[in-house]
């Protein structure tokens, strides 16, 4: 189907607010925090004085860095642009909601994706094998859509204050990286960690870079991959639908 002359105007604006909100918030101090520090720092603790194998150790350290990454861009830049008064200015030009809630996706998604590249190429260089590299691409791009998706609905609550946002969006992030394969692979969690970790996006992801790195994971990599489309759906229309509710109260 051909896209009608409307949609490729609306993704052209999208991709120019994505390159405004690229240049503006991929050097927050909140950003660089929770998406690259926080990340970082969990793994050093967890692994340090441990002896675990380097396929592990990438696979969990991309895990973690992809879903801090995904989510730290994401639910700040709405936040930011009503406190500083620029949203009104955007919604009052001919670009719909659903064109700026794109835009900060794909400043998210590229975010994203280059930091995950980091634990890739320093495993890759500290004698780290990739079992199969085309799941390893796919289950990055379609993870860094479901998280950057999350992210989006993480910042629907109608707050002008980033600080708010972040400090809601770590009471749900923190949690789900204990429950979801990183630290403790699924199959070695007791029967109710097993039973939480299949709601968590970010097992689905854990067990695709296992697939990747390791050549093994809990569940088959077509169910894997077929969460996460559902999901990023999922996400992507409760986070249209619920700005759009409160987008009056945020202006």
């Amino acid at each position: 189907m051909i896209l009608s002359k409307e949609y490729i105007t609306q993704i052209r604006r999208a991709l120019v607010l994505a390159k405004k909100d690229m240049r503006l918030y991929y050097f927050k101090g909140p950003v660089i925090i929770f998406g690259v520090l926080i990340p970082l720092f969990l793994f050093l603790a967890f692994s340090i004085g441990r002896s675990i194998p380097i396929n592990s150790s990438v696979s969990g350290l991309l895990a973690m860095t992809l879903f801090f990454t995904a989510t730290a861009v994401s639910p700040v830049i709405i936040p930011w642009e009503t406190t500083m008064r620029t949203l009104e200015r955007l919604v009052s030009t001919p670009i719909t909601l659903s064109t700026i809630i794109l835009g900060n996706i794909i400043a998210s998604f590229i975010f994203a994706l280059i930091i995950s590249a980091v634990p890739i190429i320093v495993g890759v260089l500290m004698g780290a094998t990739i079992a199969n590299p085309i799941i390893l691409i796919v289950g990055v791009i379609i993870a860094a859509l479901c998280f950057s998706s999350i992210g989006i609905l993480l910042s629907t609550p109608p707050s002008s204050m980033p600080s708010t946002i972040m400090m809601l969006a770590s009471l749900l992030k923190f949690p789900l990286i204990f429950i979801s394969g990183i630290f403790i692979p699924v199959e070695q969690m007791p029967g109710w960690g097993q039973a939480i970790a299949v709601f968590s996006p970010l097992t689905y992801f854990t067990d695709l870079a296992r697939h990747a790195t390791q050549g093994v994971g809990y569940f088959p990599v077509i169910m894997d991959i077929g969460i996460l489309l559902a999901l990023t759906a999922v996400f992507l229309y409760a986070s249209i639908k619920l700005h759009k509710r409160n987008l009056s109260k945020r202006l």
